[in-house]
């Protein structure tokens, strides 16, 4: 996400693949100072991954981890702008309900409702 809470990279999966599992490939390249998740995130791989690009890391940490890890708790407040970009995708029918049968058009939709939110034109 942007500083405007717009998406900068999208990837479509298959519905059996589990979100975490293409955090590395989202933030691949991307210079940031913070990588804001939830718990779901919370995996070494993931940690080891942004901390190495240099990413400060604001993920809750899992109830099952042996050493539970510090983060920003005012900074995690703002995590809700992602949340809001998934309700603006949602609000266009065409997405909500998948109705494009290929992968590729179906991203080609979420983009061109990107575009159209980053430009506030819908």
């Amino acid at each position: 996400m942007d500083a405007h809470g717009m998406p900068v990279r999208i990837f479509i999966t298959s519905g059996t693949t589990a979100d975490c599992q293409q955090a590395t490939n989202l933030t691949k390249g991307i210079a940031a100072e913070y990588l804001l998740a939830d718990k779901g995130y919370d995996s070494d791989n993931i940690i080891k991954k942004a901390e190495e690009a240099g990413m400060q890391i604001v993920i809750p940490p899992k109830k099952n981890r042996k050493i539970q890890r510090e983060y920003d708790k005012a900074l995690y407040k703002h995590r809700h702008l992602v949340e809001n970009a998934f309700l603006h995708l949602k609000r266009w029918r065409g997405i909500a309900t998948r109705y494009a049968k290929n992968t590729s058009s179906f991203l080609a939709a979420v983009q061109i409702r990107c575009l159209a939110l980053w430009l506030k034109i819908s």
